[in-house]
């Protein structure tokens, strides 16, 4: 399941994730899975018909993300594999980063940074304008519509109704969901 909140230049989208030895050679032999959010640039292309037509978006390149993730054989809530990415470079994220703070309030450490767009893309290595003053007050103001969103679809792969792997598993490595 994929929700998206797109403000004026950036965006939102949350979604579950279930990967299979995601990386095998740093001790990570088991399945992980629970949701992943990213902050990514939005753009609007041009109207492809009359000033009624659907309007084309782009959920484009990605600034900043969080994954509170689990081990599938693992306590749900332990969030032991819960971390983000604070930068990325091209489509391809930095190390994973555990933050202590993450892990003991995962969903108050997110409103938390969401409420800083700017702390965000100057940690990101983007520049300022890459977002608008919109986006900032936007983000900020759905950033408790976000973490809620964000909490459910987490409480829903902790049900096994999201965040499952797909049906035919015969793969050494698997990677199912929007993100």
């Amino acid at each position: 399941m994929l929700r998206a909140f797109g403000f004026d230049r950036v965006g939102v989208v949350v979604g579950d994730i279930y990967f299979l030895d995601p990386e095998p050679e740093k001790g990570q032999e088991s399945a992980e899975h629970g949701v992943r959010l990213e902050l990514r640039v939005f753009n609007r292309g041009d109207l492809k018909g009359s000033i009624y037509s659907a309007q084309p978006i782009e959920v484009a390149e990605p600034i900043w993300r969080v994954d509170l993730l689990e081990s599938v054989d693992g306590k749900p809530g332990s969030y032991d594999r819960t971390h983000h990415h604070p930068v990325f470079s091209g489509w391809d994220p930095s190390r994973r980063e555990f933050a202590r703070e993450l892990t003991q309030d995962p969903f108050g450490w997110l409103e938390e940074q969401l409420g800083d767009l700017p702390g965000i893309l100057k940690r990101a290595g983007f520049p300022a304008d890459t977002a608008t003053t919109e986006d900032e007050a936007g983000l900020r103001d759905s950033a408790k519509e976000i973490v809620s969103v964000t909490r459910d679809l987490l409480h829903r792969v902790r049900a096994d109704e999201l965040g499952r792997p797909p049906a035919d598993t015969a793969a050494d490595s698997i990677r199912n969901g929007w993100l």
